[in-house]
């Protein structure tokens, strides 16, 4: 029988896969479109959709529930829209934020903090994109309108 290398979880992906959300995750074949899509690896290249699945599959179980990549996602869903095996690494990431939680790797009330997160940061997009709505006939107004409203909101919110 080959014993296992020190770290690696053969269960991991099973354990994933049982979770709301990760049940797709066995049908992952890295093909890496989920990376080239995803706007977060344009800003960090050390954010890799494929690398995290890639992991899950490998049994990497501490490594992955420990890191800090794993709040990196947006859940935008749009890795999910080219995925050919139609994995939905949103919901797969979700899974695995609850179990880093669960397993003490998380506390609770940072899981709750950045849900606060991810709402700001809609909040805040959904600004955005009013602000660019309003001034699309005006090339001279720039996106700077909505920053007063952008500043209430980062000023009201607490995370």
């Amino acid at each position: 029988m080959a014993e296992l290398k020190k770290g690696v979880d053969p269960n991991f992906k099973y354990d994933v896969a049982a979770q709301p959300g990760g049940e797709q995750i066995k049908v992952c074949y890295s093909c890496g479109t989920c990376t080239a899509a995803c706007p977060v690896t344009d800003v960090d290249p050390r954010y890799s959709p494929r690398k995290i699945i890639r992991q899950v599959l490998l049994g990497l179980r501490e490594e992955v529930l420990s890191s800090e990549l794993l709040w990196y996602c947006e859940t935008c869903y749009t890795c999910s829209a080219y995925c050919p095996q139609n994995v939905k690494f949103g919901d797969v990431m979700r899974a695995l934020r609850e179990m880093a939680v669960a397993e003490g790797y998380f506390k609770p009330e940072f899981l709750e903090r950045m849900r606060k997160v991810d709402h700001l940061a809609h909040a805040v997009r959904l600004d955005l994109v009013r602000a660019a709505l309003e001034a699309k006939d005006q090339p001279e107004v720039s996106l700077e309108a909505a920053l007063p409203e952008i500043t209430k909101k980062l000023k009201e919110t607490t995370v």
